[in-house]
């Protein structure tokens, strides 16, 4: 099974992006707490390109094409904006960011800690592409 979907990089989109998410991954048998974990990692990592990579610019287009094959659940999410390094990104220490209330930042722990893998690359020099995985292991 492969889908597509692809949206311009406004915050207004995000409700496509989890639907389109949440129907995909139920088709293929999650369970409801999985399902939430696959669409909150989904949200954070587009919530981290229309921020980062487009800096809010409604013009950016985000591809988000989902794959599965067995019992691997592939979500690639494309775009064209700046350029990240997510090595360049520390591991938050959690209770002192609780200490502090801070607020966001965490997208990448949480991608990390949602998904069973999270990859970065550049891809055709000037596109970035995060590769989220879940294994339907339940």
């Amino acid at each position: 099974m492969e889908k597509e979907l692809v949206v311009k990089s406004t915050t207004d989109n995000l409700a496509k992006v989890r639907d389109f998410t949440r129907k995909t991954a139920e088709e293929c048998g999650f369970t409801e707490d999985t399902l939430g974990k696959i669409v909150l990692a989904v949200d954070e990592a587009c919530t981290n390109i229309i921020k980062h990579a487009y800096k809010y610019s409604p013009n950016g287009v985000i591809i988000i094409s989902i794959k599965f094959d067995k019992d691997r659940f592939s979500i690639s999410i494309v775009d064209e904006g700046i350029h990240f390094n997510p090595n360049s990104v520390p591991e938050p220490n959690i209770v002192e960011y609780y200490k502090q209330k801070k607020v966001g930042g965490l997208g990448i722990f949480l991608m990390k800690k949602l998904m069973d893998e999270v990859k970065y690359s550049t891809i055709s020099g000037n596109k970035n592409e995060v590769i989220l995985v879940k294994y339907l292991s339940e």
